[in-house]
This record gives structure tokens, sequence and C-alpha cells, in this order.
């Protein structure tokens, strides 16, 4: 699918179809003299259109409607876009989605202009309405077979009275094949993806992107003391695989920091195993933190900053066997930190606790770890809002504007010293879960005792990494949160 932005205006246009957005009225929209000459052009089928469908612009709302045989025009989608104040890019991407969303089933129209207000400026624009048509359009139909699948056939998106716009919308399309790739990490199962394949995919991506890689093996990694991740892969049949990629600029970087992401390709919860049904069976999404880390280090590498950066995970199955971690065991971080296992379920922590002493062995200036960590986290803030902690205001207020710009939501919780007290061990320095109450705060103070002076920021992902609905960008499954966010901090 080609997007360009062109100076064109809608009654200059021809093609099969022309999306139309109109700001939300109590009233049923008349037309507006901006599109008096469209109207004419169409034989007045946009009035009539109007009129009949009772169209009253609420957002998110869309109609689409055939204008007569013979027509430039084929068709006329009626796009709502709410009140005028509140119109802002987070409204033009979902909008954008929106309309792929309507236009995506249908055979006929191939080419498609989009006549929608600026919010900011043109380059924004752009560039939301890209990330919109992009995600929106997306589905993973790698596993299916048959007749039934259908693939979009829409092959050109123009943006009307816009004009070039082609280095915003050639960011969108490296930050969306950056989160592309990442959803098809998470929808993949764990037959497919294994920390094998999955260190085989980050080769290819390496590859291509010109990164450089460095992948541990078990006896690498025992020989750096990694108890803690060691011990959760123990119960595999599939070694372990330590990936360390690595994106560096031309020139001196004007920064080094390092991303983790949580790499459990699949999680039976060991022997305190997860209950049967849909809780084991989206265990393939435990690793969307490695998912969205390799995405975005497949948008950075693409959007080339001047930034050196190394994206980190730590990828095993969490397994049940003979030779697995049982509850009770000890195990030894790298750091030299004892940690009784009071949960083999609370695996993701263990494993992260040997990337972070990596990552700040690197000397990086701030790490920013992400994982569906705990279900406490879900409770506490929903299925689209992501958990945010971390030791140093200046790198929180970054992520939160760099949110602001990706449009994903992030809330700021506390690292409460005093829950401490629930992950006293009174035989080795800590346990690995506390007490029910605070189980996303406590996982976030375990993971900083792994951390010493770096500037550091922990993402619970486990609610917005998964969806399981069709709604904005989103299709559902794996989301690809929060590449767009990561990506912007490491611009910024």
């Amino acid at each position: 699918m080609q997007i360009s932005g062109i100076a064109q205006t809608a009654m200059d246009w021809t093609g099969d179809a022309i999306a139309l957005g109109f700001f939300g009225s109590e009233e049923v929209i008349a037309l507006p003299s901006s599109l008096s000459a469209l109207d004419g052009k169409l034989s007045g089928a946009v009035a009539e259109i109007l009129a009949e469908t009772e169209f009253k612009g609420k957002s998110g709302s869309v109609s689409l409607n055939r204008v007569g045989s013979g027509a430039p025009i084929k068709k006329v989608l009626l796009v709502g876009l709410g009140e005028a104040d509140q119109w802002n890019s987070a409204s033009v991407r979902s909008t954008a989605a929106a309309i792929a969303r309507v236009v995506k089933p249908e055979k006929s129209i191939k080419t498609l202009a989009l006549h929608l207000p600026v919010a900011g400026d043109a380059a924004t624009t752009a560039q939301m309405i890209a990330e919109g048509m992009i995600l929106g359009l997306y589905a993973d139909n790698r596993y299916k077979s048959g007749d039934d699948i259908e693939e979009p056939v829409l092959e050109t998106v123009e943006i009307l009275e816009i004009g070039d716009q082609s280095a915003a919308i050639a960011i969108a399309k490296s930050l969306c094949d950056g989160v592309i790739y990442a959803r098809e990490l998470v929808n993949s199962p764990a037959n497919i993806i294994n920390p094998v394949t999955l260190a085989e995919s980050v080769q290819h991506l390496a590859a291509e992107s010109n990164l450089e890689l460095l992948i541990l093996e078990q006896e690498d990694c025992e020989a750096q003391n990694m108890g803690a991740f060691l011990g959760v892969a123990e119960a595999s049949d599939l070694p372990p695989k330590f990936i360390h990629l690595i994106y560096k600029p031309e020139g001196t970087p004007r920064k080094k920091v390092a991303i983790v992401g949580k790499g459990l390709t699949f999680d039976s919860g060991g022997y305190n195993i997860k209950p049967s049904g849909p809780s084991i069976a989206m265990m393939k999404m435990d690793m969307g933190g490695a998912a969205a880390t390799f995405g975005a280090a497949k948008a950075i590498a693409a959007l080339k900053p001047d930034v050196e950066v190394h994206f980190i995970s730590a990828a095993t199955e969490n397994m049940i066997s003979g030779s697995g971690m049982r509850p009770g065991d000890i195990l030894t971080a790298s750091n030299g930190k004892t940690i009784e296992v009071n949960n083999t379920d609370a695996e993701g922590r263990l494993t992260l606790a040997d990337a972070l002493v990596y990552a700040e062995k690197l000397d990086v200036e701030a790490i920013v770890d992400l994982a569906t960590l705990t279900g406490a986290c879900v409770i506490a803030l929903g299925d689209d809002i992501c958990g945010l902690w971390s030791t140093d205001d200046d790198l929180a207020a970054a992520i939160a504007t760099a949110s602001d710009k990706a449009g994903e939501k992030f809330w700021k919780m506390p690292l409460e010293a005093s829950y401490w007290e629930s992950m006293k061990s009174p035989i080795a320095d800590m346990k690995n879960t506390g007490s029910r109450a605070g189980g996303s705060i406590t996982a976030s103070l375990f993971l900083k005792e792994f951390i010493g002076e770096t500037p550091w920021a922990h993402l619970d992902i486990a609610g917005p990494a998964w969806s399981e609905k069709d709604s904005d960008i989103y299709s559902k499954g794996g989301t690809g949160f929060p590449v767009r966010t990561l990506v912007h901090w490491v611009l910024s």
C-alpha cells in the first residue's frame, strides 16, 4: 500500500472512494460550503447521503455509501471526528484506523482519498494517518489456510490538501514495521517461537538491519553466574538464549541506553502451574516484552538516531520436569544476591534480574525494562494502561512525553519501600513474591534489587500487550505495545 500527501483538493480528486471528516453536532450535519464544489461534481450525492444517513459526526463513526454509477468517485465515507476542541494527533490516528477497518473488506476500493482536518501540523497529521491506516489494515493471517482469508486490496491512500509529507510517512512506516514485527512474535504459538527460534528471528533482524548481535549460550550464562535466569530455564528441553542486540549510530553517540524485555516464550507456571483454560493457553504472549524490545530495534535501525541502544532479553520457557525449579529452592543471581523461590510462576522477574545486572555492566545512561509481569497490574490499571515505576523522575518524564507522542497510555506507580517487608526471606536475601496486596509494586521492588545507580524504569505491560478484540489500531492478539513509545523515547 502506497500512502502519500498531496496538494490536490477533494474537488479535483478522482478514484474509488473518498473519506470526508465532519466534526460532531447534536443536529444532522448539513453540507459545509467547503464541500459544495465536490457535491456538485457528484450531482448532489454528498448532501443527499448526509441527510439520508442523518449523520451527526460522532467520534469514530464511519458510514460507507455508494455514489451513482458513472460518477468520478464510486463511494463516499462519512467520518465522524467528534468535538472540534478534542481533535488532536491521537484522534487523527484512531480516525484513520476506523476508516481502515471499514475499507479493509471492500474489494472494490483500491484507491482512497482522505479529507481530514490538520491536527497540530501537516507532518504530524500525515504521520498519524499513516500509522492508523497501516495498523488498522493489518491482520495476522500467517497460520490460516483456505479461501476464507481476506487480504485488503487497498493499493493507494492519498491525504488531500496537505502537500508532500514523505518524510513523516516514512517515520510512520518504520514505526509500524516495528509494531508488526512485535505483534507477529507475540501471536506466534510456542511451537513456532521458542528460545531457539526467537534467537534465529533476531539473527535475521540483525542481518537485514545491520545491527550487532551477541547471543550468550547456556555455558556463557553459567560463566556469568546467571543463576536466577538459568533456574527458570532448567525445566525446558530447549536451551536458553540470552540475546543482546546492539544499534550503534555513525559517529559518536549522544546517549547510550538499554532496553530489556522479558522473554518467556511459554510460561506454564512451573510447579505452581497455571489453571487450565484461557490463562495457560495465552502464555505464548509472555514474551511480549522481548517482542516489543526487538520491534523497537527494527524501527530504530531504520530511523537511525544518534543514540547507542542495547536490546536485551533472557529468553527461555518456564516448564515442568524432574530437573526443574521447585518451590522452596534458593537461586543466586549474577550480582550475588540469593532468592528463595516461593512461587515458580513468578519467573519473569528472575530472568529479568540477571538481564538487568548484565545491562548495567554496559555503562549505559538509562535502563528501561518491560515485561508482561503481573496480573496485579491488570487489576490495578485494566487492559489498556501500562504501569510505570522509576528511580529517576527525569527518565519517567521522558517516557511520559514519548508515550503522549505514541498515543500509548502509562500511569506512574509508587516504589513504596515499606512494601519490601513482605519480600524478606528468613533463609535468603529475598523471596521472589510477597503478599497478594500491591503485587505489581513488590515485583518492581524486586527488580530494583538488581539495579545500582543507573536511572531505571520498569514497564509492566501485562494489560496492553494483548487485546481480546479489534479496536482502534489494535487487532485481536498481540498489540506491539509499547514499541512506538520506546522509539519516541530513543529519538528524543
